[in-house]
């Protein structure tokens, strides 16, 4: 009997990263140089990572409800509600300490309406965040009077543009939010609390788990990074526009989270491999446009990868995959 090799969970994920990235390579040949220009480290990688801030801040906050076996369809939404209410506070002469603390609450509140219709009144995930994605983008017009509202602040402008050791601050936000999301899973039980309700909630209920207040807590956390996302959005721009920050962006978060290895079936929940997937996603991006194709491409070329991989995970194909390895380990 022949013993079964399977490859680490992380090997997939990071293989197809790096095998973006030397493409991109190939189409521009200097895509890893780096350069310090003015203090600040510049290049098309860290233009890379820059431009996936927002996505990667949202695919942290969706891997934990993807992990539960839920959807975020709102995150774009929030961003916009968070966007607006800094910009908002910002004209009206408050502090940006003041205008980060808004957004964050903004954006606690939208993750908790969600977490409650979906952990106590049980709505369907993908219904009951649809809600918010619909009357999300109103509410941030509402809140900015259907204009484009725009603010002239240095320390808030710098959450997007200023450095730390010549590091730009969107690549040090999102580096700190995922340590502080994996120390929060990994020392404490709450990672696997979190993977055993994806995995099958009515046995995670059965073994003590408080299934309402984790399924609760990682739709807040969704929330609250689509805040910081938005934050970074509005600082980048210096104003917020609710028609269309975020828009469009909830395709990008869970396909990041998929691309990381996560399962849109619940189960995997991995946030240094969440920032792996959004890294390839935004290499893919780039990789595009240094070929020359037009960025309506990127949409095509999104969609595409969503169907293969929910094939990939559809679970009959699984279940004959797993006949097949069987059968091949057993002769």
């Amino acid at each position: 009997m022949r013993k079964a090799f399977a490859f680490p969970a992380w090997a997939p994920p990071v293989a197809a990263m790096v095998l973006v990235l030397l493409i991109d390579t190939i189409l521009f040949p200097s895509f890893f140089q780096l350069r310090l220009v003015d203090g600040r480290l510049t290049g098309s990688l860290v233009d890379v990572l820059i431009r996936g801030t927002p996505v990667a801040l949202l695919a942290l906050g969706m891997a934990g409800v993807i992990a539960t076996r839920g959807i975020d369809l709102s995150v774009g939404a929030v961003m916009a509600i968070a966007g607006a209410v800094a910009a908002n506070a910002l004209a009206g002469g408050a502090s940006w300490t003041t205008a980060v603390l808004y957004a964050l609450a903004a954006g606690l509140a939208c993750g908790l309406w969600n977490g409650v219709l979906v952990a106590f009144l049980k709505l369907q995930p993908i219904v009951a965040t649809l809600v918010l994605m619909v009357a999300g983008r109103g509410i941030a017009q509402l809140v900015t009077g259907g204009q484009i509202t725009t603010f002239d602040d240095a320390p808030f402008s710098a959450l997007a543009g200023g450095t730390i050791f010549a590091i730009p601050a969107p690549i040090l936000v999102v580096a700190a939010v995922a340590l502080l999301l994996t120390l929060l899973v990994r020392s404490t039980a709450l990672g696997l609390m979190v993977e055993a309700i994806g995995v099958n909630p009515r046995a995670a209920e059965l073994v003590g788990i408080n299934t309402r207040s984790i399924v609760l807590a990682v739709y807040a956390l969704s929330g609250v990074t689509a805040a910081l996302a938005g934050i970074i959005a509005t600082a980048d721009i210096r104003g917020a526009d609710a028609n269309n920050a975020g828009l469009w962006l909830e395709l990008d978060a869970i396909l990041a989270v998929v691309l990381g290895g996560g399962s849109l079936l619940g189960g995997r929940l991995s946030y240094g491999l969440t920032l792996v997937g959004a890294i390839t996603l935004q290499a893919i991006k780039t990789g595009i446009l240094l070929a020359g194709f037009p960025p309506q491409m990127g949409l095509i070329l999104m969609a595409v990868m969503v169907s293969i991989l929910l094939v990939i995970q559809a679970p009959a194909l699984q279940q004959w995959l797993q006949r097949r390895t069987l059968r091949k380990t057993a002769s």
